[in-house]
């Protein structure tokens, strides 16, 4: 997916105020790793106000889930408020939900291992650093975070290098 699909995605989370920080490939990539990623991860607030805020927003990014598309199903509350992953699509493209990563960390217990960084345009969000993803893929152990893990190390290497 191409960046500006990526950034569309993000900006419209951010500007509806959605309480989300952005895991995965693509925060790995903002925290300098040289990886490619083609969809957007985050783990999201499951108050009920934010819920309702995220709904809105997937409701206008045409959001379906992405087993069996052609039925076209949209989440809803109740999907958001279970503490799964929701694999989506949207008009940008894949877009995965997840309650929790790795031992069941949430929205609140993420937060204080995240910073927001200027993605683009005017766009700032909260984006989990790269210590906390290298443990979260460390313990999910499957193939793709196995294959990713000693790139990410270095990364990490790399810049703690650089800072000193």
């Amino acid at each position: 997916m191409p960046e500006r699909r990526l950034v569309a995605t993000l900006r419209a989370l951010e500007e509806s105020n959605v309480a989300f920080i952005l895991v995965g490939g693509l925060a790995a990539v903002l925290n300098g790793a040289p990886i490619q990623t083609y969809d957007v991860d985050i783990v999201y607030s499951r108050d009920p106000a934010n819920i309702q805020r995220l709904l809105v927003v997937l409701d206008s990014l045409e959001a379906i889930f992405r087993i069996q598309p052609e039925r076209r199903l949209k989440p809803q509350a109740s999907h958001l408020e279970a503490s799964g992953h929701l694999n989506l699509l949207t008009r940008y493209g894949p877009l995965d939900l997840l309650a929790t990563i790795g031992q069941g960390l949430a929205y609140v217990d993420l937060l204080p291992h995240s910073s927001k960084l200027d993605i683009a345009d005017g766009v700032r969000i909260p984006v989990l650093n790269l210590e906390t993803l290298i443990a979260v893929k460390e313990h999910t152990g499957g193939d793709k975070d196995l294959a990713v893990l000693p790139i990410l190390r270095q990364t990490l290497n790399e810049l703690r290098k650089r800072d000193r």
